[in-house]
């Protein structure tokens, strides 16, 4: 991310521990993350939709949206896996043997 807010990570962090609240031994964390990321486009709709008139401007304006969401994912997502590549063994718990 560049230049977030003070309160981005709280936020980011607020969102992760809801979902992990919602895993359980019937609610999978595939399940969880489908619902999140559903959350998130719809989400984003709503502040997308904030920023035009009519339907009209909305749509003409839907595939330079989606490519911005999806490329700022992309972003985010590539930065999140490297973190986690580099950092394995200590997120994940695994010991240095394994």
């Amino acid at each position: 991310m560049q230049n977030p807010d003070d309160k981005f990570y709280e936020r980011a962090d607020a969102h992760i521990h809801l979902s992990n609240d919602q895993i359980s031994e019937d609610v999978t964390k595939g399940k969880v993350s489908a619902s999140m990321m559903y959350a998130t486009a719809r989400f984003n709709s709503w502040v997308s939709a904030c920023g035009w008139h009519s339907a009209e401007e909305m749509a003409a304006a839907k595939e330079e949206t989606i490519e911005y969401f999806v490329a700022e994912y992309r972003k985010m997502l590539d930065e999140n896996m490297d973190d986690y590549i580099n950092n394995f063994r200590s997120y994940m718990q695994v010991s240095q043997d394994a």
